[in-house]
This record gives structure tokens, sequence and C-alpha cells, in this order.
């Protein structure tokens, strides 16, 4: 038993069952060098052995002819070697799939055996040693082609099969081509049945048609045998046509070949047929697009935003430009030969095309296509609605720059090209500037209608090379070819600016967005203010305002001056912050912010929340004149009344005070239980100071954070009186206005005016209105003056009238001064903030806000989760000290070369409001002389010992002072306006006394200072 590759044989030739799926072919001979390619010997000889050819059997007889297979077209596929009749594929056989080998008729038989129509070939055995094959049987594959088989006469009844004679009396079928061995292994064709075969294609590319007999034969080409002669019945006769003969070397196959490629070449006619419904196709897409494509009518917010400048109070000296530097101006104004420079290079056919280059239109699609690079060579026309329109975006791609063409060319239809060239203009980018009027100033300090043929052709080369510096040598080159290309666009005109233009010299950037220094201080706190009144950032970025600012730069710089001056030598830890109000308008007119904003942008006087301390206590004040009260009330000094307040933990004084004292004394002397005391007996009790404080510009919340308690924590009760509440110095100098102006105040605002053109776009704000009368205000104000003519800042007066607060809160951690004049007030603020680590470690800061980072490379330490944080500790000096000294060093230089003003006479408004009784009258001492002058030179802020006995008759033997003197009037007694030195009472409000030392930078620390410190919760 012998098994084949289809299945198994048995030796009668009978082969078995296929196995199901893809068959494999056979392996068997091969005679040419594609056999040799697929791994199978060559045929001469060498090879596998074949079975010897068994000699010429008789002859088969025929069967009849089988009707031609209408699925014919499905060809049937054997070996080229064979050209028996085989059934075509079953249903659903791929045409690629090999037929088993034998007749379909004769299982097992194989296909390879070689012979023509008369005779087997010399190599027709069955390689498998199956028995021999009758005549006619095709040979194996690769064997050598035979002669021409035999002819065989047909059988009596039957029509011959192809390839064998018919019988005798009936007509023979078409004859088969009689065939030897296969040329080459591989190439397939169709088998001839009963009519003529049709063309089909080979396995290995070759074309083979089949042909019935007495049809025109091929010339044999390369691979293939000629057809030997016919037999004697020709197509109807007796037998078919012989096989295929010996091989003519010079007869090859180019009318073959030439119809095998030719049938992949569709007709000419259906070529254009396609593509003119192509193009149709696409013109009429494109046609729809285009109209379905509007015509912009938002411009970007980019397009024509215009950056703001921000300026001081005078509205000329700029302190920052903010946004996109950019001044939209008409075409107008600008030269004719800058519009033809930026023509020239940019578009030179802008004024003849219809808004795209179409030239460039298909550099750019191809180009873009290919992938070779994304092109752009956009006409002035698409980059201005490019840039200028909204819904088109910057993205690079063939949509966009579809749509980009279509916009151009019907903004080309609807706008003027002068239109088209202003907006373009205005909205390009020039490095440092947008548009041409704001490039030519930041270039040229000069406008554009000033610019040169030089300048112009400058500006235009810019318009490719915005980030280049402004004299490198690309812009230069760049430069040469406008002016090359201005020659070239009109020479009548321009020919002569290749030799005689020279490369203009521009001036140092005029446009300034510097935030160093105290300049982003008040930039920040003018956007802040801006965003409260209703215009956001961007559009100060974009709308192109002119905003002038409350800021006095001369007062700005006397403020950082007068900080400096105290502060320096002080570590980093330490912080100050200063605000100077216009307490008529409530304009900000000077501030201290910090250092350099770049650095720490924290703004001291509008972001640092401390507590009042006793600089709050003038709130209370106004609050006890505005129930009715008068100064001339008697307070407790010893201790609040009563004792125990409510909620509130017990308020003391540090040293001894006398049990009864009137309110001015102890104003000036900050007494804390006085105004404790006074605010408990108040109508509303402390709902009258919060609703006063409030009307006054202290921060709402503040207060009910105050009253409420944050975190867990109780409210401070009572404490508020003697300032537990925390607030700016920008809300304590606009707070104080109230003394200052006559009971009126005005909120305090960064913003005088915002203008867009010649139209105001935001008005100065006016908030005006009384908290208090006029004269709760003046009785206030002249307890208040006491502070710097005898109480806690004596000494520390400015040379002209001025009253203000010290305020100093427990542990000495917070201290202020807030004082003023009828033209300013100005306080000031400190606190330090030691910067420590988890572990406690005090690190100094590089700057004056704490490191977040620990300086390592590959620092574990972010902003959110620092190295350091900032622990408020104390300054170890008071409100008297430093933050007086700043203060008066500021007003001095405020008030130089302004007019003196005086503050309204006591009113004297108001009754007793006796909270304690008067004083006792103090005893008289044994020896007056001697005890009363000791009594006073411990206690010279005690009423009896103020001026005393002045006025009195100088006796003969008084030892006072002013019963010394020499000369007319010694001795009499003081008169008013009496000028005599003896009858002037000393001044402390004068600076620099002889009798009072200035000490700027020494801690100044008296006895009511102490006395007005409050313990914290």
């Amino acid at each position: 038993m012998t098994y084949s590759s289809y299945g198994q044989e048995e030796p009668s030739g009978s082969g078995g069952s296929p196995r199901p799926g893809r068959r494999r072919r056979s392996p068997g001979p091969s005679g040419d060098n594609r056999a040799t390619a697929r791994g199978e010997q060559p045929q001469s000889g060498q090879g596998r052995p074949h079975a010897q050819q068994p000699p010429p059997a008789a002859p088969r007889p025929a069967r009849p002819s089988a009707p031609a297979d209408p699925r014919r077209s499905q060809s049937a596929f054997e070996d080229t070697a064979a050209m028996g009749a085989v059934q075509p594929p079953a249903g659903g056989r791929r045409p690629d799939q090999r037929q088993p080998s034998g007749d379909p008729r004769q299982p097992g038989r194989d296909p390879r055996q070689g012979a023509g129509a008369g005779g087997a070939g010399p190599r027709g055995a069955d390689p498998r040693g199956a028995g021999p094959r009758p005549p006619g049987a095709p040979a194996g594959p690769g064997a050598p082609a035979g002669p021409g088989g035999a002819l065989v006469p047909a059988g009596p009844g039957r029509s011959a099969r192809s390839g064998a004679p018919g019988g005798p009396g009936v007509p023979g079928a078409d004859g088969g081509r009689g065939r030897g061995g296969p040329g080459a292994p591989g190439d397939r064709t169709q088998a001839l049945g009963a009519t003529a075969g049709g063309f089909r294609r080979d396995q290995d590319g070759e074309g083979t048609q089949a042909m019935s007999a007495g049809g025109a034969r091929r010339a044999g080409g390369p691979g293939r045998r000629r057809m030997g002669p016919g037999g004697p019945g020709g197509s109807d006769g007796p037998g078919g046509p012989g096989g295929r003969g010996p091989r003519d070397p010079f007869d090859d196959d180019d009318d073959e070949k030439r119809r095998d490629w030719k049938r992949f070449i569709p007709n000419w006619k259906i070529v254009v047929a396609g593509f003119t419904i192509l193009a149709a196709g696409v013109f009429g897409m494109i046609a729809v697009a285009y109209a379905n494509t509007p015509v912009p009518k938002v411009t970007q917010d980019e397009a024509l935003a215009q950056g703001s400048g921000i300026y001081y109070s005078d509205g000329k000296t700029l302190i920052s430009h903010y946004g996109a530097p950019r001044e939209i101006i008409p075409i107008s104004d600008v030269p004719e030969h800058v519009r033809d420079a930026v023509v020239s290079i940019e578009n030179k056919t802008f004024y003849q095309d219809s808004g795209i280059s179409v030239p460039g239109m298909a550099r750019s699609v191809w180009m873009t296509a290919t992938g070779q690079q994304l092109q752009g060579a956009s006409t002035i026309t698409q980059q201005m609605a490019r840039n200028y329109y909204d819904g088109l975006s910057q993205d690079v791609s063939i949509k966009r720059k579809l749509k980009e063409i279509f916009v151009a060319v019907k903004l080309d239809k609807e706008l003027t090209k002068d239109k088209i060239l202003e907006q373009y203009l205005n909205t390009v980018n020039f490095g440092r500037a947008y548009g041409i009027q704001a490039a030519a100033k930041a270039y040229f300090k000069k406008t554009a209608k000033q610019l040169t043929p030089a300048e112009g052709a400058y500006l235009a080369a810019r318009i490719q090379t915005p980030a280049l510096e402004a004299d490198s040598p690309q812009l230069q080159g760049r430069f040469k070819d406008v002016i090359n290309a201005m020659a070239a666009y009109n020479p009548g005109k321009y020919g002569s600016l290749p030799t005689t233009a020279k490369f203009p010299k521009t001036i140092k950037s005029s446009i300034n967005q510097d935030l160093s220094g105290s300049k982003g201080y008040m930039v920040e706190v003018a956007l802040r203010e801006l965003d409260k009144r209703g215009i956001q950032a961007d559009k100060v970025e974009s709308q192109g305002y002119k905003i002038v600012t409350t800021f006095d730069r001369k007062l700005m710089l006397a403020a950082k001056k007068a900080v400096k001056a105290t502060t320096n030598g002080m570590a980093k830890d330490f912080h100050a912050g200063l605000a100077a109000v216009d307490p008529k308008t409530g304009r900000v007119v000077a501030f201290y912010g910090g250092d350099d904003y770049e650095h720490d942008p924290w703004n001291e006087p509008f972001d640092s929340r401390k507590q009042a301390a006793s600089a709050f206590k003038p709130y209370v004040l106004a609050a006890w004149l505005e129930a009715g009260y008068s100064l001339n009330s008697w307070v407790p000094g010893k201790q609040t009344v009563p004792a125990e307040l409510p909620g509130t933990t017990k308020i003391s004084n540090d040293e001894v005070v006398n049990p009864s004292i009137d309110v001015t004394y102890a104003t000036a002397h900050s007494i804390n239980t006085a105004f404790a005391s006074m605010a408990f007996a108040l109508p509303g009790k402390l709902g009258d100071v919060r609703s006063l404080a409030e009307q006054a510009g202290i921060s709402e919340t503040a207060l009910k954070q105050d009253e409420k308690g944050v975190n867990g924590e109780h409210g401070h009760g009572y404490q508020l009186a003697i300032g537990s509440v925390g607030v700016t110095p920008v809300e304590q100098a606009a707070g104080y206005s109230i003394f200052a102006n006559k009971g009126l105040h005005a909120d305090y605002h960064v913003i005088k005016s915002v203008t867009q053109g010649k139209t105001t776009v935001l008005p100065e704000l006016k908030s005006l209105r009384q908290v208090i009368s006029e004269e709760s205000a003046a009785d206030a104000t002249s307890a208040m003056e006491e502070v710097l003519k005898v109480g806690t800042a004596a000494g520390k007066g400015i040379g002209r009238p001025a009253a203000g607060k010290t305020g100093t809160n427990n542990d000495e951690k917070e201290a202020w001064f807030v004082g003023f004049t009828p033209q300013l007030s100005t306080a000031v603020g400190m606190y330090r903030e030691e910067c420590r680590t988890k572990k406690g470690k005090v690190v100094q800061p590089e700057y004056s806000n704490c490191p977040w980072s620990d300086g390592k490379k590959n620092s574990k330490y972010t902003p959110q989760k620092p190295y350091s944080l900032p622990y408020e500790v104390s300054l170890r000096f008071q409100g008297a000290g430093p933050p007086t000294t700043i203060w008066r060093a500021f007003m001095t230089a405020a008030m130089e070369g302004k007019p003196v003003e005086q503050f309204p006479q006591k009113a004297l408004i108001g009754s007793p409001n006796d909270i304690v009784g008067p004083p006792a009258p103090p005893k008289p001492p044994e020896d007056q002389n001697q005890n009363q002058g000791q009594f006073c030179q411990q206690h010279p802020d005690r009423p009896q010992c103020q001026n005393q006995n002045q006025g009195q008759q100088c006796q003969p033997g008084d030892q006072r002072p002013e019963c010394q003197g020499q000369g007319q009037g010694q001795g009499q007694q003081c008169q008013p306006g009496d000028t005599r030195p003896q009858c002037q009472a000393t001044d402390p409000n004068q600076p620099n006394q002889p009798n009072q030392p200035n000490q700027p930078n020494t801690p100044v620390t008296t006895q009511s200072d102490n006395l007005r410190r409050f313990a914290r919760r």
C-alpha cells in the first residue's frame, strides 16, 4: 500500500478520500529553474527515481464528449503538465486550492504522467509506482515534451474525448491539443472540454488559452512547447489536434505577454470617465464647503488686545505695562512706504489677488499632503483672517488651511484692500509689540506716521522674525531682503534703496513690564481693586486701558526710605508695613509693601492682618463721644468696672494707676481698664463699638471672627476694646480719617480713573459718609494730640498739628503707630515671624518670606509641604519705638512744602458719665517745698504736676524757675498772651527738643505703653 498526499491509495490506483482542509502538493520532479527554486530536484536524471515507462497500452474507448459546463468560468485547476479534462472546483473551493490528483472519474490517477493524445511521454510513469497509464494520459510534471500522441480511432457511438480521435461514423469531438510533458512545473491552465476553452491566468503569472482543434495556434515561448501537427480529423474529424512539437528557440511569446499586461490597463474611455466623475465630485464638495463657510464676524480676544498702561497719580509717569503692548490706528496713519515694505516681502500680489495665491496654495497643499513639511505660503488676507477672526485656529492642518482659504476669498470680496491691510498691521506681532503703532514706539520711540522707509523695512523684516534680537545678523539679512523686494516691487520709487538704506538703530525697550521692587505691589493692588469693580485681569491685558492710580511717586519713595532707614540692621524676619491715605478722598497715596515683589509678593499693608492692640481704642473713644459722654468723665484706672466683664478674661494694667482718671488722660496713656469699662458703659455696649469700627472701614469679617471666635476658640469679648481684632495698616490709615476729616469717612481705594481713548470706563470711587459728628471728631482728636505731647509717643511730633495712637499687644508681638494731620493719615504696623523647621530649628530667610526648601539638590520639600514655617515671636519693642519712628520720618517728608493746617477747636460736647467717682484731692505734703517737688519729679504726668503754680504771682524768695529770670515783668503774674519765657508751657510736640532728645533707633518704653498691653487667650 502506498500513500498519496491526498489520501490512501491501493495498488490498483483507487485513491482514498481526500483529507479535510487545505491540501498539500505532492512532491514531484521538476525540469526547470522554478522547480529548483521550490526545492525540487532537476529533471535530468538526478532527482527522485521514477517507475519505468511501460509500453503503450491498448487504446481506451473514448467517452462521449461532456457538455459544456456552464461554470467553466470557474476554471478547473491542474498542473500545466496535464491537459486532461477535470471538473471545476467544488463550490466554495478557493481558486488557488489544488484539485486532487487523478481523473475525477478515476480516483487515484496522477495527472503528472505525461502523454500526448497518441502516446505517453518518456517519463509518463507514476512516480509512486502506480500501474501504467493508457496513452493520452497527461505526463508527469516536469517531463520534457514528447511528440504528438498517436491518433486513436474513436469508439462507436461515443464522441471522442478531448485529445482522442473520434470513432468511425461519428463526428469527432473538438480535438484537444496533444501535449507532451509540461514545459514548466507550476503552470496551470484551463482544461479543455467539448467547447473551446476561455482565457485564464496561470498560477505563476503566465496566461494560457485553451483552444479547440483547428483554432489558431500560439507560438511557444520559453518554458512552453509548440503545438504538434493536428490529428487527421481536424476540429470536426476523427482525431484532435496534435500535441506540441519541439521548442523553437527563435519563437517567443511577445504577443501573448502583451495581451497579458494589456488586460490590466482599463479602456481609455473608462479612465476619462472616472477622472471626470472624480473631478466633478471633488469640485462639488469644494463648492458645498465654500458655500457653508460663513464669513467670521467675531474677532479674537487677542486680535485687538491692547495691553493697559498703569500710571502714577499724575497720569504721565508709567508704573508698568500690563498685557500685550498694542495701539490700534487707522490705515491712513501708516505711510505708503511702510505699507509697500510689508506688501513687497509678505504678499507682492496683494492688490491683484483674490485673497489667495494659487501657486503658493498649490505648493502648500502638495508639500503638506506629501509630508515634506506643513507649508504656509499664506497671503496677507489669509494671515489677517487667521489672526483677527474667531473660529480659525492656529492648528497646522489641511482642514484648517482649506477653511482659511474659503474665508480669505470671501473677505476679499467683502472688505477693501486697505481695510484688510489695516487689520493686518494692527494685529501682527513685531516682537516687542503687537501692531505697527506700538512697534514704532517700542523700537524707534516715534509714531507710525514718522517712520522712514528704512525703519518701515526694519519692521516689515520683523514680521517673520519677531523673536530675534534687535540687531542680530539674521535680522540684518532679512532687512536686506525687504529692501531688495521693495526695489523690485516699485523700481521707480525704491530702486535706490539697496544702495542707500542703512540698517536702522533701535532704542532700548520702552515697554516696561517690570514687576520688581515696589512696582509689582502697586500693579497687584490695582488689579485687585479693578477685579472687585468688574474689570478682570484679562480685560486689562487686552482692552488698552489707561489706568491712573492714586499712588504719588514721591511719597512711594519716601515710604520705602523711611522703612528701610529704621529697619536696616534688623533681621529679615522683621516685617513692616506702611500705608498713607488722604482722609478727604480715601486715596491711598503711598505704601510700603515689601522689598521686592518678585522675591516676596506678600503685600504687608494690604495682606498682613494683625491685632490692632491699643491703636483700636480711638474707635471706643468715638463711640463714647457719640453716645453723649464727655472727655471730662471719670473712668477707672485701677480695675475694670465691673471687675469681671462678661465673656472676657481679666483685663488689667501693668503698673499702678490712680483709681479715677479722666478720658483724655486714659487716651494719652493708653489705660486698658478705662477703655474696657467705657465699652461696657455704652448703651449698646460692644455692639456700638463694632458698628462704628465697621463704618470706619474695619473688616466686618474680622469683627465677627473676634466676636464669635475661630478654630473652636471663644470670642474675645471686651478685649475688643483694647484691640483684639485683626486689622491691616491700610484699614487703620483709612479708619482714622473720621478724626482727620471732621467725622467723614471715604473708603480707601487705589484707582483714580480708567479710560479707553476718550471714554471713561471706570470713574474714581466716591463713598464719603458721615460716621461721627464733627464735634465728636474734634474732641477725639484733641485727646489723641496729647499722645504726641505728653503721652506714649511724647517727643515724636512733626512740627505741626498732629495726633495719633500707639499700640502694642501682649508679649510685644505686634506694634503700631497710627497718626494723622488734616491732610494725611498714615499707619505703620510691625511684627516678627521666625522661620522654624518641624524639629524646631530656626532658619534665616533669604528674603523676607520663610524658605520652603532646604536648599538641597533633590529636596523632598515643596511649597505645599515646606521646610520651614513662620512662628510669630516678640519684637522686643513697643509701638512708641520703631513704628512711631517710621511714621515720623515719613510724615515729615510727606508734609514738606505743604501748608500747615489746624485741627478744629475742642468742642467739649456731651455730659460727664462718671463710671467711678472723682479722685480724692492730693494730701498736702508736710514739706511742700520738698515733698511736692519730689512727687512731681516721680510723676510728672499727673494733672496736678502739669505747669504747677504757673501763672501765680512770684513772691520774694520764690524758687520756681519762672521766678528766677531777670528783666521787666519778673515776679509779675502771667497774663493771657504773655510772651515771657516763664509764661510759656513746654510743648512736647516740637521735634528734637533739648529736654526730650530724639533717639530714632532706640526702643521707647513708657509706663503708659506697658499699661495698655492685654492678655491673649
